[in-house]
């Protein structure tokens, strides 16, 4: 195993690969200016076949769409993003751990992990960040499975069947989160 992870996502707005160790974010071009916020936006297994996997349920929007969608979002509500995905587990972690002091919040599809990973909620509760858990689709209008998330006991908040739309509601109501949060 190298110290550098192939990343699945192959955005022209995120580079191609990572340094775990030292978190060489997968996201956009770093900007000159400073943001009111960082806010790292993290995909899940199988995201990266957005689009192509399941249209029905998912839509056409791909992995690149979202990314755009989330650049947008962020450049209107003065925030600095960083996107990416994985569909190992373990990079997921690494990548939360090494966000906990370089982020000031985390929104999450965790996708398949949802369900089964007690170590990206152990993660999450780690980085004592606000996070925001998002699914494209209404998760409780499927199988019986999907309606578990081990992520949603540590959310601060939960968007669900809003399409791709849910992860702009995400950074607007991060925002409303830091902001209260600075308030006090």
């Amino acid at each position: 195993m190298t110290d550098t992870a192939e990343c699945a996502h192959t955005s022209p707005y995120v580079e191609k690969r990572c340094e775990p160790a030292a978190l060489r974010f997968l996201f956009y071009p770093l900007e000159t200016t400073m943001s009111f916020a960082s806010v790292l936006v993290l995909n899940g297994p199988n995201l990266n076949l957005l689009g192509t996997r399941e249209p029905a349920i998912y839509g056409s929007e791909t992995l690149d769409d979202v990314a755009r969608l989330c650049r947008d979002a962020g450049e209107r509500l003065d925030l600095s993003i960083d996107f990416c995905q994985s569909n190992a587990e373990h990079q997921l972690i690494d990548w939360l751990h090494a966000a906990r002091t370089k982020v000031d919040g985390i929104v999450i599809n965790p996708a398949a992990y949802t369900h089964t990973s007690v170590a990206i909620a152990d993660a999450l509760t780690a980085i004592e960040k606000p996070v925001i858990e998002v699914h494209i689709s209404n998760v409780h209008r499927r199988e019986a499975f999907r309606h578990h998330s081990y992520v949603s006991a540590v959310a601060d908040a939960i968007i669900v069947g809003c399409g791709t739309q849910g992860y702009v509601l995400a950074l607007e109501r991060m925002v409303t989160i830091l902001k209260n949060r600075a308030a006090k």
